[in-house]
């Protein structure tokens, strides 16, 4: 057995998972750290993240890398996600945290995010369910894969995070209507792009969400619209989106599940997950436990056996 810390920079938190793992079992949770950062906002318009989002940063890292210690990793897996690895000064920022901390954070690439989500969820469902199709709507981006093995067929990464494109579409408290259509365009332009190559690989036997914002829609359509809070229904979704597109900020941080971080951008996160939904005609979309933290256990394990 190794206790692992997996160490997760997002566009939205810190977040340190400590798990106990063995080749061939289930990872064991240990302990959480999670540190709502919102790097993203702090990405100046021209591509750079700020003195205080660096500030803000680095006392995350060190929290983290403090605990890690504290509850005895053996070992510290660090990666960062689309704000890291968009940032016009990311790889600076990220050879200074390295030598400071005495880590190893790497940056993921899009494909390599959605690839290793989709292993996580692979082994959780397990061969028995056949051709899988997996949606992350992340703070910064959105993957999509689909495969029959623990490698995806297809993975793609899209700038249509949660977090992002509340930022760059969406205007008022609550959300104008003018601004709601400009995020729907935009939304349906970056997915026409890849439709072609994602629809042959629609014959799929279950549909599998991963992220929070998922998970989170999943329990509102529970709540609203009679769903199991499971499983995340087009239907609900499209029952809960009017209501939860006039409600202010406030309203929504009062809502069950709801953070008052997350609140800002839960309704870009839902017409991210009703377009994709739509356009690949999926009707349900079952919530997976495990996602990418839990993907980087299982592929390290896979490594060191080699």
């Amino acid at each position: 057995m190794v206790r692992l810390g997996v160490l997760d920079v997002g566009s939205n938190t810190v977040h340190l998972q400590v798990v106990d793992a063995y080749s061939g079992a289930r990872p064991n949770p240990r302990t959480n750290l999670k540190i709502d950062l919102r790097l993203s906002e702090f990405i100046s318009p021209d591509g750079l993240i700020d003195s205080e989002g660096v500030k803000q940063l680095r006392s995350a890292i060190r929290a983290c890398v403090t605990e890690a210690r504290k509850v005895k990793s053996e070992e510290l897996l660090p990666f960062a996600t689309s704000a890291l690895r968009e940032a016009r000064n990311g790889d600076e920022i990220i050879a200074a945290l390295n030598s400071e901390f005495e880590i190893d954070l790497q940056v993921l690439s899009g494909e390599e995010e959605a690839q290793i989500t989709f292993l996580a969820a692979r082994r959780w469902y397990g061969w028995s369910s056949g051709r899988l199709l997996m949606v992350d709507i992340g703070g910064g981006s959105l993957e999509l894969a689909a495969g029959v093995n623990e490698s995806a067929e297809i993975a793609i990464s899209l700038p249509l995070g949660a977090a992002r494109v509340t930022k760059s579409h969406l205007e008022g408290d609550p959300f104008t209507r003018k601004s709601i259509r400009a995020l729907r365009d935009y939304i349906e332009s970056q997915l026409s792009e890849v439709l072609p190559a994602m629809l042959e690989h629609q014959n799929t036997d279950r549909a599998i969400a991963t992220s929070k914002t998922l998970r989170t829609l999943a329990r509102l359509t529970g709540d609203w619209a009679e769903g199991d809070g499971r499983s995340l229904e087009l239907e609900g979704l499209r029952k809960i989106l009017p209501k939860l597109s006039e409600m202010s900020q406030e309203e929504r941080s009062e809502l069950p599940g709801v953070s008052k971080s997350r609140a800002g951008q839960i309704v870009a996160g839902a017409y991210v997950a009703e377009s994709v939904m739509r356009s690949l005609d999926i009707e349900t979309l079952e919530i997976c436990p495990w996602a990418l933290r839990e993907g980087i256990v299982l592929k390290w394990l896979d490594w060191i056996k080699q």
